[in-house]
């Protein structure tokens, strides 16, 4: 029997993925394994949002190579680079994003490279993920995208965009329901256009999981600011399931940089937005994420990007440097800046998105949140649980997999 080790790397629709890669090769008789050296196959499902995601993934496949394991690229990379990176001594196979799916017939029939256009694919690839003994579970509910953001190359990996449809997506949830699952996480590269090609909007999706389903929290990934509509808060805000969790995708918070970013909204209708969520639901979890040091980001415009990040009701911002992807639009712009000011820049950010990050976890001391129960954590019998506005506790008792209603205290906040 083959032996694999499996690392996926990047946002929650690739570890999704990754799962179900597993899960395939798992049917198809093969052992999969905790520690590398153990395995033959070394498999990564690799990222390429940064050339440090590139950088990683070369070395890690020269790593296993090193080991003797025959590896097998897949992800994004694979998808964006193709059949050239074959030349490399140290990569084996290469399966593009959807071809991840049958790597295991692909090496049945001695295939080592298998790539499918995305960029002209309009069906959306349905995978089903089985019990994987999990409290929380993330469905794919959507692929691709159809912006072109002048820094990113993801529409390149993933295609156009292209969704699940509704029933698919609803029966998939009360499956889950039926395996014990309590909270279902909505994931995909780029949600908020869910539905474009049925005429339909993310909001009609949630009305039929309202309606068709049974789960008792779900949570939604990342959105643009426009995607988030008053018609959309003033839903959620009835809702008895949603948990008050928004990632918002802003990338900068100075309008200069968002325009050369082809970003289309502005600083002042995303911090009026957070202002609105936040008078709706009680301490929602506001998270963004910021581009720090982006071609042209003059001192000035970092300086507005810091008075309006201290200035929002953002509890969270996840933040890294500019990286420079082949191919897009703002390769070819003058300014770029050195990795030294984009390194500094972004651990600016990275300590105020730490300042805002302990004031929510302050406002929510003492107060009453319902914690869904993970794992145990140690043998004294503590677990480790998450609450609706994704705060992660540690109780010193519990059961796992349950839904209890605790008083949030300092000693239990990790």
């Amino acid at each position: 029997m083959h032996k694999f080790y499996l690392k996926s790397m990047g946002c929650k629709s690739n570890q999704f993925e990754g799962q179900v890669v597993a899960q395939n090769l798992i049917d198809a008789g093969f052992i999969e394994v905790n520690k590398l050296e153990d395995a033959d196959f070394y498999i990564l499902n690799s990222c390429s949002v940064t050339h440090k995601s590139d950088n990683e993934a070369m070395y890690l496949l020269r790593h296993a190579h090193s080991l003797g394991l025959k590896t097998i690229l897949t992800g994004c990379i694979a998808q964006i680079e193709k059949e050239k990176l074959l030349d490399e001594l140290y990569i084996d196979y290469i399966y593009g994003n959807e071809d991840k799916f049958k790597i295991e017939e692909f090496l049945r029939n001695g295939e080592s490279c298998a790539i499918k256009d995305l960029m002209n694919e309009k069906s959306f690839c349905k995978i089903q993920l089985k019990d994987t003994t999990k409290t929380r579970i993330s469905l794919k509910i959507q692929d691709g995208c159809d912006n072109r953001c002048s820094y990113c190359i993801i529409p390149f990996g993933r295609g156009k965009s292209r969704s699940a449809d509704a029933n698919f997506i609803t029966r998939e949830i009360n499956r889950y329901v039926s395996l014990g699952y309590k909270e279902v996480v909505l994931t995909g590269i780029h949600i908020g256009l869910w539905g474009k090609e049925f005429n339909k909007e993310l909001l009609d999706l949630l009305k039929d999981i309202e309606e068709k389903t049974t789960i008792p929290r779900y949570r939604l990934g990342s959105l643009n600011p426009h995607e988030i509509t008053p018609e959309l808060l003033g839903f959620l805000q009835q809702s008895s399931k949603f948990c008050p969790h928004f990632h918002l995708s802003l990338q900068s918070a100075c309008n200069k940089t968002l325009k050369r970013m082809n970003r289309h909204y502005s600083v002042e209708f995303y911090l009026d937005q957070i202002e609105d969520i936040n008078s709706r639901f009680k301490r929602p979890f506001l998270g963004s994420d910021i581009i720090a040091g982006f071609v042209g980001e003059t001192e000035e415009d970092f300086a507005t990007t810091v008075e309006n990040l201290k200035k929002s009701k953002l509890t969270q911002i996840h933040t890294f440097p500019y990286s420079i992807r082949k191919g897009t639009a703002a390769e070819k712009m003058d300014g770029h800046l050195s990795d030294e000011i984009k390194d500094s820049r972004a651990d600016i950010i990275k300590r105020i998105s730490s300042e805002k990050f302990q004031q929510f976890v302050n406002s929510n001391l003492g107060t009453e949140a319902e914690v869904l129960i993970e794992k145990r954590l140690d043998k004294q019998g503590k677990y480790k649980g998450i609450t609706r506005n994704y705060l992660t506790v540690r109780l010193n008792e519990g059961a796992f997999n349950t839904l209890q209603k605790v008083k949030l205290t300092k000693d239990m906040l990790i």
